[in-house]
């Protein structure tokens, strides 16, 4: 068993996530339903404990049954209310299932995270059809079936929604990951459309771009990318508690005004930094 997939390890976690300080208050999602995709992972988890936190019922999936049943008994320990569901978000048919078991069971969905998504670090070369079908196919398409089965609940029952997409910064190098920053910057001008198209529907639909974060996730790098894991002004990785509120700050009231928007959460890597998820090459190792 994974340390990621332990039931133990997950409830540290969240209880370790549930004692964190946090500005917000405790109702601000009072009755609401959150949906947060990839709830058993780093940000997920922090997501899912933060809106049960401030009075959410949360409800998250993962193709992970351990996982799943893990993150059910976290949130049950911690008194949150929740559903958790082993599916995969790949599959239009299992998502559309999952949306109306929310809608039959809770009668509204309020806010859909799409955090679920992977990647691996390869070269461009080597990078085989199936390894780029199924990165875009879970990071960009499983978004588009999350958001759009949520999107045509909503618009049925004249509910407002809100939808934030956790993407990846663009503005940095991120060689190594080329099927990574197509189906993110997909994502990205989908949200940018979506936010005029739904408007009317009362529908929100923002981006959040993720610089590197402590998260059990960066244990599949090599030992070489991590020299640039800490490369930006502050000179610290982020947390996944940083990325968790910054959800929560476009989900709030006090996100009511934006729309079609990335927020940056990258400790200022956009503007000064390097990130190489196989390590720097030695043709660009320059004395700055």
């Amino acid at each position: 068993m994974s340390d990621e997939s332990d039931p133990a390890v997950l409830l540290e976690r969240a209880q370790e996530l549930a004692a964190t300080p946090t500005v917000y208050g405790a109702d601000v999602f009072k009755d609401q339903v959150v949906l947060v995709s990839g709830g058993a992972g780093g940000i997920g988890l922090a997501s899912c404990v933060l809106f049960g936190r401030l009075g959410a019922t949360v409800v998250s999936c993962s193709r992970d049954p351990e996982k799943m049943a893990g993150l059910g008994a976290a949130l049950d320990h911690l008194g949150i209310p929740n559903l958790t569901k082993a599916m995969t978000i790949r599959d239009p048919e299992q998502v559309n299932g999952l949306i109306d078991d929310i809608w039959d069971r809770y009668g509204r969905l309020d806010v859909v995270v799409n955090n679920a998504g992977g990647q691996f670090a390869a070269p461009a070369l080597d990078i085989s059809p199936n390894g780029w079908n199924a990165v875009v196919d879970t990071n960009l398409n499983g978004t588009w079936y999350m958001t759009q089965a949520a999107a045509q609940h909503w618009t049925e029952n004249k509910h407002p929604g809100c939808v934030i997409n956790v993407v990846a910064v663009l503005d940095t190098c991120n060689s190594g990951i080329p099927h990574t920053m197509a189906a993110r910057g997909g994502e990205i001008a989908l949200s940018k459309a979506l936010s005029v198209e739904w408007g009317p529907q009362d529908i929100r639909i923002n981006c959040i771009a993720v610089g590197v974060v402590e998260s059990p996730g960066l244990a599949h790098y090599p030992p070489t990318a991590r020299p640039s894991f800490d490369h930006n002004p502050m000179r610290r990785m982020g947390t996944v508690q940083d990325i968790a509120q910054a959800c929560v700050y476009l989900a709030a009231p006090s996100g009511a005004f934006v729309n079609g928007s990335v927020l940056t959460v990258d400790g200022g890597a956009a503007n000064w930094g390097e990130y190489w998820p196989l390590g720097r090459p030695e043709y660009f190792n320059v004395d700055y």
